[in-house]
């Protein structure tokens, strides 16, 4: 068995006069949630057509499970579940009818269809439109049954291109939970634009920028690693000098700034470390020994909406 599920070495792809990716590198394991970001033009659909099969790479490998996509196409593609933007869907069929075909064109032995259609439509939540003509389904519905699809079988990889549109909150709420459930035993790649569903449910976030990878990190690592710190916010209720005092002693610390306080008899400040070091537990026993209560402490890195423009240089100006 493939210690990577899913590996691109060196993938690069050109269309006359546009080199839409360029020598792209990248082994992703099961278990793991996967956020696929990038401006438009960037590269990301490129990218899930090649992982799929629908385009060839100009040059460069593709590994599913194992399986190179160009020379075993056929259990490559066995083991990926897709999702496009726009559900590939049957409108004069219902969900049972489309999802049994799916389930022949996928190969599931016949004595196990049954068992493998009702668990998808359990998750994707589509029980009560099942025997409803898709064409008759509200924009979420579709959706909906697209997902049921893409995962039919649990294939190794699941590939999902924004998966929660045209949901409302509480279906959004519902899908964003059967993808951290998928992502717990396979490789699942969610490519959006929603910030909030990075941080509700991705392990780790790829940021594609002109044709490159040019970010791989945790969403919580990536602000550390563009800014080249970690910072902190603390309010801590005692006078400014004291606290001055105290985060004058930890020697790990870079530099820290007092801001305005945001509540009576408190001071906060910004400090500012090494990536690697983490000023929590020290400050902790540091404040305590000075009998100085610490109320308040957050994360002070950039956001990913920050880190997205930063890494992609997206200015605002159309993309290529």
């Amino acid at each position: 068995m493939a210690e990577y599920k899913l590996e691109l070495r060196g993938v690069c792809k050109s269309f006359p006069g546009v080199k839409a990716l360029d020598n792209v590198q990248l082994s992703l394991r099961p278990g793991t949630v996967h956020a696929l970001m990038g401006e438009n033009g960037a590269g990301k659909s490129t990218t899930m057509n090649i992982i799929t099969g629908y385009l060839a790479a100009t040059e460069g490998q593709v590994l599913i499970n194992g399986h190179d996509i160009t020379e075993e196409p056929e259990e490559a593609k066995k083991c990926i579940g897709y999702l496009p933007e726009i559900p590939p869907l049957y409108m004069d069929m219902t969900p049972k009818e489309y999802l049994e075909f799916a389930a022949d064109l996928k190969g599931i032995p016949k004595a196990k269809r049954k068992e493998s259609i009702d668990q998808v439509v359990k998750m994707a939540g589509i029980e009560d439109v099942f025997l409803r003509l898709i064409k008759n389904l509200s924009k979420g519905y579709k959706q909906r049954v697209g997902l049921a699809q893409a995962i039919l079988g649990f294939p190794e990889i699941i590939i999902l291109d924004e998966p929660t549109v045209g949901l409302d909150p509480k279906q959004i709420v519902e899908i964003r939970e059967v993808i951290k459930k998928l992502g717990k035993h396979h490789t699942v790649i969610l490519s959006t634009h929603i910030m909030q569903e990075v941080s509700a449910v991705c392990d780790e976030v790829l940021i594609i920028s002109k044709g490159q990878l040019v970010a791989k990190d945790t969403p919580d690592n990536l602000g550390k690693h563009v800014e080249g710190s970690n910072n902190l916010e603390v309010l801590v209720a005692a006078p400014d000098y004291k606290v001055k005092a105290i985060l004058n002693k930890l020697d790990k610390i870079h530099k820290f700034e007092v801001l305005n306080a945001t509540e009576q008899g408190c001071t906060r400040a910004l400090i500012t470390t090494g990536m690697e070091y983490d000023v929590r537990q020290d400050l902790f026993y540091a404040c305590a020994a000075a009998k100085c209560p610490i109320v308040g402490m957050q994360n002070s890195n950039m956001s990913l909406e920050d880190v997205f423009i930063k890494v992609t240089g997206n200015d605002g100006k159309k993309s290529r």
